[in-house]
């Protein structure tokens, strides 16, 4: 019984650590003041770009690049669209979501029942991973589950007590205010689009490269659009995203566990999904919606 739950909890760590990079992404993102709903597409371009470069040379490191390069090319599109141009940034990040599924449909399509041949191996600390229990949870993982915490912290310290992150937050509230006090508004969200982008396309190569090594059509599964949930849940806060992303996780792996219990696998195929509808609801029944904290500017085009 305790083996079943390490390896529950152990495979829900690995479920949650894509949600965790791509809501990090978008955190920083909306705290710029864009609204960006495209990442399930920047997802799909990102696991589709990381399993072919993978696939083809045989080097995690390169299909991570052409991951995060896909998921950044992707978001720097919308971030132009919205940014310079001041389209609706609601249709561009729809349509950037329908372009990424079905471009990484096209790609992967040679490729679907492939098997990756190398996989991101999971790593153990020393010292900490010979702690009973939490070491084998924690500190038994692959790189980009470490690399998503470290970037998690990083992204609260920085928006929270660094300048840049101070005018990123100020850019995201009062952009008019901004542009007074001398920063350059479109170039500051403009490069935050960018940068949550390449963070959504990570988090597709963590599906690809360490969740799943065999290519299957729709792989990302609808991740781009808990994010997008998991952003509002987390009060654009990079730690509170980390709780809700691992929680999310184990939402995932819970249908896995109930399956032999004769559960219906479709009702448990929408435990995700419900859930993610579930905290929008009890968030939009908040009678204070300031309390959300959500960037005055969010999804408001800015002109000079």
């Amino acid at each position: 019984m305790v083996g079943l739950i390490i390896s529950t909890l152990h495979r829900t760590i690995m479920a949650g650590t894509s949600l965790l990079l791509g809501t990090t992404g978008e955190i920083l993102t909306e705290r710029s003041g864009i609204l960006n709903l495209g990442v399930e597409g920047m997802m799909n371009l990102g696991a589709v770009a990381g399993f072919m470069v993978t696939y083809r040379t045989g080097n995690l490191l390169w299909g991570v690049f052409a991951a995060l390069l896909a998921g950044g090319a992707a978001a720097a599109l919308h971030g132009f669209i919205t940014v310079y141009v001041k389209a609706n940034q609601t249709v561009s990040g729809l349509a950037l979501s329908m372009l990424g599924v079905g471009l990484a449909g096209v790609l992967g399509k040679p490729f679907i029942g492939h098997q990756l041949p190398v996989r991101l191996e999971q790593i153990e600390i020393p010292l900490l991973g010979q702690i009973p229990v939490l070491g084998e949870l924690l500190f038994h993982q692959d790189p980009l589950f470490y690399g998503g915490i470290v970037l998690a912290f990083a992204s609260w310290f920085f928006l929270r007590y660094t300048r840049t992150g101070i005018r990123i937050r100020s850019v995201g509230e009062n952009p008019r205010a901004s542009e007074s006090q001398g920063i350059p508004v479109e170039k500051f969200r403009f490069l935050c689009t960018v940068g949550g982008g390449a963070f959504a396309g990570l988090a597709g190569a963590h599906v690809v490269l360490s969740y799943s090594t065999s290519w299957t059509e729709g792989i990302v599964a609808g991740r781009g659009w808990i994010v997008v949930g998991l952003t509002i849940f987390s009060l654009w806060n990079p730690l509170r995203g980390m709780i809700g992303a691992f929680l999310f996780g184990g939402i995932f792996v819970t249908q896995y566990v109930l399956q032999p219990l004769g559960v219906p696998p479709n009702l448990l195929a929408m435990l995700p999904y419900g859930a993610t509808l579930v905290v929008l609801l009890l968030d939009g029944l908040r009678k204070d919606q300031r309390s959300l904290h959500a960037p005055a500017a969010l999804g408001e085009p800015y002109s000079r």
